[in-house]
């Protein structure tokens, strides 16, 4: 069964990129129709809510936006695209703004009624605003209740987008195929302009931050439409994920970086501090640096039992760091551990994907109508985010986003004619498990897991990433054959599992074969084969598409628009000066 309905917007994902472009939208054009689509509840579900540590911003006095600028650019490994870079911290500064003053939302304060930054590591500033830290439950509440209010914008919550669908010419976007998971029904969306704002989720490893249900759906659905996604093989690892077991959902969930940034000590089994061995910064290294480190002393077996390693605050003070890490702390107990004045055992955990569809600074992609923010979007990063560049990015691009759509639309009147051939392709292919005998969905998933963090993990060589290659390949082979037993699609969380392991099997192939691409060690992508990070002058990033069912990889030449390796924005700022 297919329902239609119509949209002038159709937005997927209601995280801080979906909502902000949701309001925005609504501002710029009050009788336009926008429609907000969610996997899970509104405000309840992906990442933005996750956020503990905080938001990226130049508001401090001493700090600068040339000053952030080259901490985005030098902790991605000279990558990003400075263009999106650049934007993101400059609208950073009006986007705080607006979250205080208009959003509702409340940073913590000095005594002196100024905003406090808190240290976050690979940054040469403390510029991180927060709201103690829970900074994204703070954010995404007062996001969801500004939506809330406005009765215009309508919702689809637990509705799964499956495909993007193409205009019958395939000159534009025509909208979107879903399935409304509560009854199993399929809808088509007809829109005149769609943002794909799901966010990334690399939960196709081990060790994870994000929910569950994060599992790359638009990265998958725009992989699958032939457009071009970027720095693929840039999977960014938290080094402090907590380590509660190996089958407990609560293993992999971070505790913030400002631990670290506030002077905690990361500890090998044998009791020894050892990131200065790795690195001059110690502990306020990079996430990348971080997490090399940690994962060298775990494949060195100087680990605690459970085969991790730990975090220690207690030398700050107990109560200092019960007041200040207040969520950290019951966050901690409830896994069994005293963050206060104690040791937590800890792991390096996936969190981030650098990596996503490349777009333009107004957010538009190459399909006219097809727009992308937050994490779907890839360029802004390069090879390495910064801890609190994050929510920043969502934010700023989710606003940028809805700014723009409407004046699209303005230029662009009408709905055009789905491809009907692409809806239908889109419902078989979803509901191909039914057509088959029931198989081990779960025990596929938990090969992935295995084969994405031993063969395409934090450490990578030529074989591993053969291997790893082969092994997606077997275990896409087996789901395709792999079935459901249960036939009814009202609420059939197995059939979701499935979909969920189509699109992680799919990116875990474009993140393994990015990485056999880049013969270079850069950022989070490290290579033992090819340790050396390349001639920064000539840095390229790769870029992969699928066509006809095979991947097609390429590399493309950075563009250094700003500034190039070997100046700062800051000397030239002080010469102008």
């Amino acid at each position: 069964m297919l329902e239609r309905l119509q949209t002038d917007i159709l937005i997927l994902g209601t995280g801080g990129a979906g909502l902000f472009a949701a309001l925005h939208a609504l501002q710029a054009d009050p009788d336009i129709g926008i429609t907000i689509a969610s996997k899970g509840l509104l405000g309840k579900s992906g990442c933005t809510r996750m956020v503990q540590g905080g938001y990226n911003v130049s508001l401090i006095p001493g700090d600068s936006v040339e000053r952030h600028f080259m901490d985005t650019i030098e902790g991605g490994k000279w990558l990003p695209d400075q263009q999106l870079a650049w934007t993101l911290v400059e609208k950073a500064v009006e986007r705080v703004r607006e979250l205080e003053n208009e959003i509702g939302c409340f940073f913590d304060r000095n005594p002196d009624g100024s905003l406090h930054g808190k240290a976050f590591a690979g940054q040469t500033f403390d510029r991180t605003v927060h709201k103690g830290d829970l900074t994204g439950i703070e954010i995404i509440n007062r996001l969801m209740e500004q939506v809330w209010a406005r009765p215009a914008i309508r919702r689809l919550e637990e509705h799964r987008a499956v495909a993007l669908i193409p205009a019958k010419d395939g000159a534009s976007v025509a909208g979107v195929l879903m399935i409304d998971v509560r009854t199993g029904v399929f809808r088509f969306v007809q829109a005149k302009a769609v943002l794909l704002a799901t966010g990334g989720g690399p939960t196709m490893y081990r060790y994870h931050t994000p929910s569950g249900d994060k599992s790359m759906d638009g990265l998958a659905m725009a992989l699958r439409l032939g457009l071009p996604l970027r720095d693929m093989e840039m999977v960014q690892f938290h080094p402090t994920g907590v380590l509660a077991g190996r089958d407990t959902r609560m293993t992999g969930t971070i505790i913030e970086e400002g631990l670290r940034g506030a002077g905690g000590y990361l500890i090998n089994g044998g009791n020894e501090r050892f990131m200065f061995t790795y690195d001059p910064r110690g502990e306020r290294a990079t996430r990348d640096i971080v997490s090399r480190a940690m994962f060298e002393e775990m494949r060195a077996g100087r680990t605690t039992k459970e085969g991790g390693l730990y975090i220690s605050m207690g030398h700050l003070g107990p109560e200092k760091v019960r007041k200040q890490f207040k969520g950290m702390v019951e966050r901690c107990a409830d896994c069994g551990f005293d963050l206060a004045g104690g040791l937590v055992e800890v792991v390096p955990t996936a969190h981030y994907l650098m990596g996503g569809v490349i777009c333009a600074v107004d957010t538009s992609t190459e399909l006219p109508g097809l727009f992308v923010a937050g994490e779907d979007a890839g360029g802004m990063h390069g090879a390495n985010r910064l801890g609190g560049n994050g929510v920043a990015n969502s934010t700023v691009f989710g606003g940028i986003a809805g700014d723009v759509m409407p004046g699209w639309i303005r230029s662009n009147p009408g709905h055009r004619a789905p491809d009907e051939s692409a809806i239908e392709a889109g419902i078989a292919a979803a509901t191909h498990p039914f057509r088959q005998k029931a198989g081990d969905v779960n025990g596929l998933r938990e090969r992935l897991l295995d084969v994405m963090w031993d063969d395409v993990g934090i450490i990578r060589t030529a074989d591993s990433l053969g291997r790893g290659l082969a092994h997606l390949d077997a275990i896409d082979g087996e789901l395709h054959e792999a079935g459901i037993a249960d036939t009814d699609r009202a609420f059939n969380l197995t059939w979701h599992d499935w979909l969920n392991l189509k699109n992680l099997v799919a990116t875990s192939k474009v993140i393994a074969a990015a990485a056999m691409r880049r013969q270079n060690s850069r950022g989070a992508h490290f290579r033992t084969d090819f340790p050396d990070e390349g001639d920064l002058p000539t840095s390229t990033f790769t870029m992969v598409r699928e066509e006809h069912g095979k991947l097609q990889i390429a590399e493309e030449p950075v563009q250094f628009t700003i500034v190039k390796p070997g100046e700062s924005l800051l000397k030239s700022k002080d010469a102008a000066e």
